[in-house]
């Protein structure tokens, strides 16, 4: 089981292959960027639970990447830990005040970075910012999202299950669902890159239930991508002869096979116009019951 994901940002290629050589040792799962509007691009695609970033690189210095990754969305939750050579008080404000997490000055011990980045993790998790499972936006986050919906218009939300993934863990096992629940988050802001806009929101509720908030104009075609890219690519998460019957057998509680579809998205929609809304809860009773007259 992976310890979590890390994003190393870094333009020396020697110090970039040592970190990715040692986190992955470490039980990390990493990614690397050698310049900042590649590291923009995959801290939306890969969602990770960390980003170690340098302050010197060859396009946009971090501390813009950091600035733009905290004025997004979808990547304003992601921890940062500076990375850099500069070890000016000024310099450590300025990375402090754009809202990093951490500052590491190099030259560095790899073993005070490792520790540095394991307990920004959990701060995050404990903070109920983030999921450990698919780095997506949680918790509050969700939370401070739905309570802006209430003062504005021109929104939509989906609210999004997977059916079957139950049935999936009691005969993969609960790490073969998480890669599921990882699958999906990675769907979703596929999704968001093709259609949405850099303002829509991803967050993942807990188990399998997660959220999307768009304007209504994308609202159709998100779906659309979302089921479609699901259907296409879930059966990946099964065995072959299971993949070839087409579904999944699983044993109830008396011991009695029983056949299993495959795992499925319900997708509840919701718009402002189906309001008005005055709290929160309004609006997640509502979407709830949307995605149950999907499934009908």
């Amino acid at each position: 089981m992976s310890e979590g994901r890390i994003l190393i940002v870094e333009d020396d290629a020697d110090i970039s292959n040592m970190l990715q050589l040692y986190f992955k040792s470490q039980g990390y799962e990493v990614h690397a960027a050698l310049r900042g509007d590649n590291a923009l691009e995959l801290a939306r695609q890969k969602m990770p639970n960390v980003i170690v970033l340098d302050i010197m690189l060859p396009d946009i210095d971090g501390y813009e990447v950091c600035r733009r990754l905290r004025t997004s969305l979808r990547t304003s939750h992601i921890p940062i830990i500076f990375l850099t050579q500069r070890d000016e008080r000024s310099d450590k404000i300025r990375g402090l005040e754009l809202g990093a997490d951490d500052y590491v000055t190099k030259p560095f011990d790899v073993e005070e970075l490792r520790l540095r980045i394991r307990n920004t993790i959990q701060s995050a998790e404990v903070a109920s910012l983030t999921s450990p499972s698919t780095g997506l936006a949680s918790g509050r986050l969700i939370e401070q999202q739905l309570r802006e919906l209430v003062h504005t218009d021109d929104w939509s939300l989906l609210y999004i299950g997977i059916e079957g993934l139950e049935a999936f863990n009691e005969v993969y096992g609960f790490v073969a669902g998480d890669e599921v629940l990882r699958f999906t988050a990675l769907l979703l802001n596929r999704a968001v890159e093709r259609h949405g806009t850099p303002d829509d929101f991803v967050g993942h509720v807990g188990g399998d239930d997660f959220i999307l908030m768009t304007r209504t104009a994308s609202l159709e075609a998100l779906r659309d991508e979302i089921i479609e890219q699901f259907n296409k690519d879930v059966a990946t998460h099964y065995d072959f002869i299971t993949r070839k019957k087409g579904y999944l057998v699983v044993e109830n509680a008396s011991g009695t096979a029983m056949k299993v579809a495959l795992m499925r998205l319900l997708i509840g929609t919701l718009t402002d116009a189906d309001g008005p809304f005055t709290d929160i809860r309004e609006i997640t009773e509502a979407a709830a019951e949307a995605r149950r007259r999907s499934d009908g």
